[in-house]
């Protein structure tokens, strides 16, 4: 029976593979991975960038021009579709190899044996034949059976669906030459993880082989889709038939106005392209990225990058206090029995314990054994009973003075009902209602002085049996308690009041007692609404819950079903729920919730399941995460209100425009490369400085409001340029080619410096923003006003204008700007007094 993982002690007879035969094996079966890990490839993801019918019909307009003798066309056109699709591929490309060196940071490894010793491996190096150790918290890496086991109870819903554990045994002379079946006592399967006890497994199968793996080559392994993105996908649908109703119109007019059925066709196209937001999942994909990549320099890793938007989103955090409220640095401090005497038989019981504890590591049983090194020469381990969450107790069966003695620890609630005497000296009496109470009135003290409490009690000369199951756990004689702090963390307070002050709740779900966090909270200083029990909340029906969720800061004494059902009452409550965990039981609760956050070092079921992960355990890195998610969506708004305010307008004027002009407002491949150099000018947009006023509130998809901003904005842009339709050809007369210049260049101004003004509710001279959206976007305005005087821009029917109409066109520009800010001043005061209505 193991004791420690990284010692050889061994299961008889089991050596494993060497490990040249793992190589060889390696190389034939493949890595252990399923399809839901594939990487991108390169080439693949280049070709599917092409997946647009509108660029198809682009593709074939331009070699419909090509026949038709109209190469300069069909050169452009082809040009133009080739360089977007480029610039989107080296973005996305880009941000998914960021966002693959970061989730490499956070890796699984098993214990398996190799040439006779075990040692941690990578799970993906996993092979058939490989032996592997699991225990308690462990993900289970591939198909196998059991060639020990011992109190082993599996979860298997990845599978099955079914959350209740199911107890996996060795079977001695079974057959394994068939493939194993998910009701098979012996086999265990890649996906499932272990609930409680331990055993060896022999690896079967692997990779594509499981059963896992072919579940996942048949369905699609999409991460769930988070209120963000539907709220975008209903957004770009939205515009999406807006653009069909305009290209039809324009199509319809301009072929009436007999410009030639393919010449409308193409216009009307390069019309829905303009309208069309393209390059939104770029923005979106861009500023994800480079905020996992920012969150990895404060030691968060985003394995879901939609995560960084529910993390934007969240009003609610759940979390344990241990390494959130508490340092996590536990100490042993008393150790008495139930009068409150110190007791030197309740330290050995319990170091006992602890000593042959062979489950999950965890920091009770370190700091029993740190405190003080006993010497056990003489006791002899015979069995043990793992810990599991509905017991909340483990046991150790040893052989010791001649007798077996069962030993027994755990929570006090769990060991008071199971105990029949109690130690009072050398000598043991029965409990009577008054000993009861006041042996409870000591584990109350105790809790209230902020000591995390154990309960320790023993079963002198048990009978002799092959194995002892938890049934023996009846009629115990009660020793004492063990004392144990966790210091409060100094930081706590601060980091609680940054998160409320970004409009983030905490609540507080333990299986420490209500008085212990209570005392921890009261330390900090940290406000409570109220504390509820696990109990307490058994008895309530689904309103009530509802109201107990809502009213209370801490949840005491409660177990994963209860933490998953409180996360539930929230989302009722319309909250966005993040919950912070590390161990097995709260696994269930990082499904449940919105942001799913583990540490590094937890079990290997939670960061599997978590959404993201800390490198180490700490609100104040939450916060900044927090931060983060709020620019991201910030800036993807940015994009969303820039085609709204002027890129919108802009295409609406041109579809009047082509009503009543002799010519087209703007050739086809104008209208292009004006939303090229507009979408490239657009691209630095992740990388835009945030108001602190913008990322005080957690943010929220309205598209009642994103219409509101599209109905104001959105005529402004199209009065600017009929009076720009006015200047150019009822003033000044101007020729087609003079015409299409002019209004190219002031729609390329008025599109792509309209940022300055609505990238903040400031005034712009208050808020500035970063260097390279600075320069990307100045960049674009100065190349498109000087293309005119290029021969490139004579090759895209461009032509030189009179410098006194640049300066008049110059001087709309800025009065653009101008108005724009006024109404924008407007607009947000009446955001303001409709939010307080």
């Amino acid at each position: 029976m193991p004791n420690d993982k990284n010692k050889d002690i061994l299961p008889f007879g089991l050596t494993g593979l060497t490990a040249a035969e793992a190589a060889a094996r390696l190389g034939k079966f493949g890595p252990n991975s399923v399809a839901s890990k594939k990487k991108m490839r390169p080439l693949l993801a280049f070709i599917g960038k092409f997946n647009s019918p509108l660029l198809w019909v682009i593709i074939a307009a331009s070699i419909i021009s090509f026949i038709v003798g109209q190469k300069t066309n069909a050169t452009i056109l082809l040009f133009m579709v080739g360089l977007s699709v480029v610039l989107d591929f080296v973005n996305t490309y880009r941000s998914e190899k960021a966002v693959e060196e970061l989730i490499a940071k956070v890796v699984t490894t098993t214990v398996v044996i190799r040439d006779g010793h075990q040692q941690d491996i990578v799970l993906k190096n996993i092979v058939p034949g490989d032996i592997v150790f699991l225990s308690a918290g462990n993900v289970i890496p591939a198909d196998g059976y059991l060639v020990e086991s011992k109190d082993l109870f599996v979860n298997q819903s990845a599978l099955t669906g079914e959350s209740m554990p199911v107890e996996k045994l060795h079977q001695p002379g079974s057959n394994h030459d068939q493939p194993l079946q998910l009701d098979q006592s012996d086999a265990v399967f890649m996906g499932t993880s272990v609930v409680t006890g331990y055993a060896y497994m022999e690896i079967t199968a692997t990779g594509p082989q499981t059963q896992y793996g072919k579940i996942a080559e048949r369905l699609s392994s999409a991460e769930p889709t988070t209120d963000f993105e539907r709220s975008i996908k209903q957004f770009s649908w939205f515009l999406m038939k807006v653009t069909m109703i305009m290209v039809a119109v324009v199509f319809l007019a301009n072929t009436f106005a007999h410009r030639g059925i393919f010449e409308s066709f193409i216009f009307a196209i390069a019309i829905a392209i303009g309208l069309t937001p393209e390059l939104l999942p770029v923005v979106i994909t861009v500023s994800l990225s480079r905020g996992a990549v920012r969150m990895s320099k404060q030691e968060v890793i985003v394995k879901h990058l939609p995560a960084i938007q529910n993390f934007g989103r969240m009003d609610v955090l759940c979390t344990d206090k241990t390494g959130t409220l508490t340092e996590n640095r536990i100490v042993v401090v008393k150790y008495i029995d139930g009068a409150g005497q110190s007791s030197e038989l309740v330290l050995r019981d319990a170091y006992l314990t602890s000593f042959f504890h062979t489950g999950v590591p965890n920091p009770l049983d370190q700091a029993v054994k740190d405190y003080r090194a006993l010497d056990i020469s003489g006791v002899e381990k015979i069995d043990e009973i793992p810990f599991d969450f509905e017991r909340r107790r483990e046991s150790v069966v040893v052989h010791a003075d001649d007798q077996r003695r069962l030993l027994t620890k755990g929570a006090p609630e769990a060991i008071f009902p199971i105990c029949t005497d109690y130690q009072r000296g050398r000598a043991t009496e029965p409990i009577n209602a008054a000993i009861k109470q006041k042996i409870e009135q000591q584990y109350a003290a105790l809790s209230q002085e902020g000591y995390k409490v154990l309960a320790v009690a023993v079963k002198n000369s048990i009978p002799i049996a092959p194995v002892y199951e938890k049934e023996v756990e009846t009629n115990l004689t009660f020793l004492g308690f063990v004392a144990l702090l966790d210091p409060p963390k100094a930081t706590a307070r601060e980091a609680i009041d940054n998160l409320e002050q970004l409009g983030v709740e905490v609540k507080i779900l333990t299986g420490d007692s209500e008085l212990l966090t209570q005392k921890i909270c009261r330390d900090i200083d940290i406000p409570l609404k109220g504390a509820i029990t696990g109990v307490e909340l058994e008895r309530l029906n689904e309103v009530e819950l509802q109201r107990a969720v809502l009213g209370n800061t801490v949840f005491a004494r409660i177990n994963p079903k209860q933490k998953e059902d409180i996360i539930a009452a929230l989302h009722r409550a319309g909250k966005v729920v993040g919950f912070l965990g590390d161990g097995i039981n709260d696994t269930p609760a990082l499904k449940a919730a919105d942001v799913g956050v583990s540490v590094n070092n937890a079990v290997d079921v939670a960061k599997e399941t978590a959404d993201i992960i800390l490198m180490r355990q700490s609100l104040r890195v939450l916060r900044d995460g927090v931060i983060e998610g709020r620019k991201t969506f910030q800036n993807s708004l940015k994009y969303i209100q820039m085609g709204l305010s002027s890129n919108f307008g802009n295409m609406f004027s041109m579809v009047v425009a082509s009503g009543f002009l002799p010519f087209l407002p703007m050739l086809p491949t104008q209208v292009l490369l004006n939303n090229f150099i507009y979408d490239a000018s657009q691209l630095t947009l992740s990388t835009d400085a945030v108001d602190q006023s913008a990322v005080t509130k957690p943010t929220v998809w309205d598209i009642k409001y994103i219409r509101r901003f599209m109905l104001t904005f959105g005529p402004i842009s199209s009065i600017f340029d009929f009076a720009t339709f006015g200047l150019m050809w009822w003033f000044f007369s101007q020729a087609q080619a003079q015409f299409q210049t002019g209004w190219f260049i002031e729609s390329i101004a008025t599109q792509v410096l309209v940022i300055y003004v609505i990238r903040t509710r400031l005034s712009p001279f208050r808020s500035r923003p970063s260097n390279w959206l600075t320069l990307s976007t100045l960049a674009a305005v100065v190349i498109a006003w000087l293309l005119p005087i290029t021969s490139l821009g004579q090759l895209f029917g461009l032509a030189r204008l009179p410098w006194f109409i640049l300066l008049i066109l110059g001087a709309y520009v800025v009065v653009y700007l101008g108005l724009v800010e006024l109404v924008k001043r407007w607009f947000y005061r009446r955001e303001a007094q409709r939010q307080t209505a």
